[in-house]
Formats: C-alpha cells, structure tokens, sequence
C-alpha cells in the first residue's frame, strides 16, 4: 500500500490554537522528509479541538514549505461550498504548487446544530451532493458552463470520503474512495468494495482505488502506544458525553481525573479499535486490514499529545510500510 498522513490541525489543552496549525505544517514537512506519498488536511467548523477550518488556506501554507509530497485536502464538506468556488480554490493550489495538488470531498454538514446554523445549514434542502461532484468536475476540467480561473493543463484529482452509499456514488462518477470509520470493522465493508469495484464507471481513464483511513500509531512496544493513544480515545470519550471535543490533554492528567464507567467503557473500545502497538503488532493489523479490503493506500489519521511522540511515529510507521 502507499502510505499517506491525515492531520485535522488538533490543538492541545492551555496551549493557543495557532500551535495547531504550525505543528501541521510542520509535520507536513517532516512526512516529506520520510517519504509519505502524500499530506492531507481536514475541514471541520468551530471545534474546540481542531483548528482546521480552511483546507485551502492551509494547504497554500504547507505547499510553500514543501516541495515534492502531494497536498491535498480529507476533505472539503462540499455542501457548504459552492462548486466554482472549490474549483477556483483548488486551482490556485494546482498553480503554486503543480502536479502535486489533490482534492478529497466530504458531505458532512457540521459537528454541532449552532455549527450548522453558522454555516446556513440548519435547515431542510435539496440533496444536491451528486450533481455538485459532476459540476466540480467538469469546472476542474475547464468544461463548465463557466471557465474556472487560473485553468489547469490537467484537472486536480478528485477523491471520495466515503461510507455506505458513498461508495456506490464514487463508482458511478468513477473517483476514487476514501473509507475510514465504523464501515471498516462492519461486515459490510468486503461486499461494498467489491460492488465498487464491479460497478466502476470509469471517467477519461480512471480505474477503481480505494483509501482506508483509520487511526495508527506506532511506538516501541504496544504499552507505550497505546499509552500514546489514549488522548485521542478520551477526546472522543468525553465528546460523546458532553457534546464537545475538546482540545488533547497528557495521559497523566487524563488519568488524575474521574473516569465514569460509560466513559472508560468508550476509551477501551477506541483503543482496541486503533491500530497502536510496536511495529510487529502494527503490521499484522495493517496486513490483515489490505486483505479484507484490497487497499491501494493508507491514509493514517493518528494525533496523540505529545508531538515529538507522533512524528516518531510516522517515521516508525514510514519504515514499517517502506
């Protein structure tokens, strides 16, 4: 599998958001230096613990600082955005940075109903999701109703975030498919990635490709990783149980505080879902993983608190998989 990295900008607790942002790009510079294949961004809205509101903006900044990995986003929630304007943005990307732009697509409407109220979303309309895609392709294309400016000698690539009829939805516009979440340890995942591929309608050229996404963390033993997971497992932990996800916190001040059952019954499930162990361990997961789905890449989503911790695991994980 290639490998890639997916950072959300995560902020830390008592520390300004901006060391989020900084740390990303950062590690962006860093997983050029290790050999990743590529380096997406996220876009989330007004989330306490992430600090990626603008995939674009972020990627014009890492693009700078970088020179061969390819920079694309994971992804941009296209029903708060217009087709042309997307286009246009990624563009401008494709321009400063050529052949090494990529843009990831999602359909996620907000973390929160104020969110959605902010972003004009909290209301009933139209599922326009299908015919916004075939729009952004054809402006990426320069075969739009209007021509997207600066034009491209060649479209940005496309991807697909995915899950259930998503995947059908990539195979009938041809994109390739990002997967990550619950769908991967359902049962659900092997038949749909085979109807994906089976029902693939290719456009100018395209072949079936699939992404897996999933939390990997690598250290040297499996106590010291899953020790490094811990942070993100709380986080959403204790989203689930105040509406909120917070900025990350140390394993030792997580562990100072009170641990209701509920909430240690849902870190224990993140954490024997995440692949976090010492690299014996992290490869049998990750080989078992590209049997049962057949996966062409792997996009690692990890963050953990310590910083210093996190790029030794992308280059554990680089040598793992090199």
């Amino acid at each position: 599998m290639r490998l890639s990295l997916l950072d959300r900008s995560r902020t830390r607790a008592d520390a300004p958001d901006a060391e989020g942002i900084e740390a990303t790009v950062a590690r962006a510079v860093h997983a050029e230096r290790v050999g990743y294949e590529r380096f997406w961004v996220a876009e989330h809205h007004a989330v306490p613990g992430i600090a990626s509101g603008s995939p674009a903006v972020l990627l014009a900044a890492i693009g700078a600082r970088t020179s061969r990995i390819r920079i694309g986003s994971g992804g941009v929630m296209l029903p708060l955005h217009q087709p042309l304007v997307v286009a246009e943005q990624f563009l401008v990307l494709e321009a400063m940075h050529p052949g090494r732009v990529d843009l990831g697509l999602g359909r996620s409407l907000g973390f929160t109903a104020p969110v959605r109220r902010a972003l004009r979303r909290d209301h009933d309309v139209p599922d326009t999701f299908e015919a916004d895609l075939r729009e952004l392709r054809d402006h990426l294309a320069g075969t739009g109703e209007v021509t997207a400016r600066p034009a491209a000698p060649a479209p940005v690539p496309m991807h697909l975030l995915a899950t259930g009829q998503g995947i059908a939805l990539a195979a009938r516009l041809g994109l390739p498919v990002v997967v990550g979440g619950p769908v991967l340890d359902s049962d659900e995942i092997g038949p749909a990635l085979a109807a994906y591929r089976r029902d693939f309608v290719p456009h100018l050229g395209s072949a079936p490709r699939v992404t897996v996404s999933l939390d990997v963390l690598v250290a040297d033993d499996d106590a010291t990783a899953h020790e490094l997971a811990l942070p993100e497992a709380w986080a959403m932990a204790r989203s689930r149980r105040t509406g909120e996800f917070p900025p990350l916190e140390g394993p030792s001040a997580i562990r100072d505080q009170p641990w209701p059952d509920q909430v240690r019954r849902r870190v224990e499930e993140s954490l024997d879902r995440a692949v976090a162990g010492s690299p014996a361990t992290v490869r049998r997961r990750l080989e078992a993983l590209a049997e049962g789905t057949g996966a062409d890449e792997l996009l690692a989503s990890s963050s953990t608190y310590d910083r210093d911790a996190l790029l030794a695991s992308d280059r554990m994980l680089r040598e793992l998989l090199g």
